[in-house]
């Protein structure tokens, strides 16, 4: 790392910070609570990768990731300001969730019921992947309700909601390969 380079700037040391672009915000405005909480699904998706999950499932989460970094920078990026070239999504990248999903569920028990998170850590830490994974959404919707211009802000919220279809369904697959216990949902009566 570069000797010159600080990871601390002081510049936010009065509860503000910079979107893409230059505008200043408060730490807790929308956008801020939004792409916040990509990055806490980040994170929670490396924690998934660092199970043994094998190599194919480990590259695909390698490459979710890099398309939570992608929503990440178009909601944090000020759309009505210079913000340079940043990456995009698209619709394939939705397709190519999808596809995931009707793979996994070719080999999954069918699904009658509610079921309980648990079993196994990497089922766990998954469906926690997956409810971060809601709340990002939510607030993604919120913001994008609330007419704050967004790039690309439909197509987070349709990449967000099939991300999480895809971490439910691979919580189930892994409950599977790890001989886990699915636990279903039986309501008190």
């Amino acid at each position: 790392m570069n000797a010159d380079f600080k990871i601390y700037t002081k510049t936010g040391d009065k509860g503000e910070t910079s979107l893409i672009g230059g505008t200043r915000v408060p730490k807790y405005h929308e956008r801020i609570e939004a792409y916040g909480t990509l990055d806490e699904l980040n994170s929670f998706i490396g924690v998934v990768r660092d199970h043994d999950i094998g190599v194919e499932t480990r590259e695909f989460l390698c490459w979710i990731q890099d398309r939570v970094f992608t929503a990440e920078s178009l909601l944090a990026a000020d759309p009505e300001k210079s913000t340079g070239t940043l990456p995009m999504l698209f619709d394939e990248d939705i397709t190519k969730l999808e596809q995931a999903i009707d793979a996994m569920n070719t080999t999954l028990p069918e699904l009658k019921t509610f079921i309980l998170p648990g079993g196994h850590p990497v089922v766990s830490f998954t469906h926690v992947a997956r409810c971060v994974c809601r709340r990002a959404e939510r607030l993604t919707i919120k913001m994008v309700g609330n007419n704050s211009a967004t790039l690309q802000g439909d197509l987070v919220i349709r990449y967000l909601n099939r991300l999480s279809d895809y971490l439910f369904v691979l919580a189930r697959k892994f409950t599977v390969d790890k001989k886990a216990i699915e636990t279903p949902w039986k309501p008190r009566k």
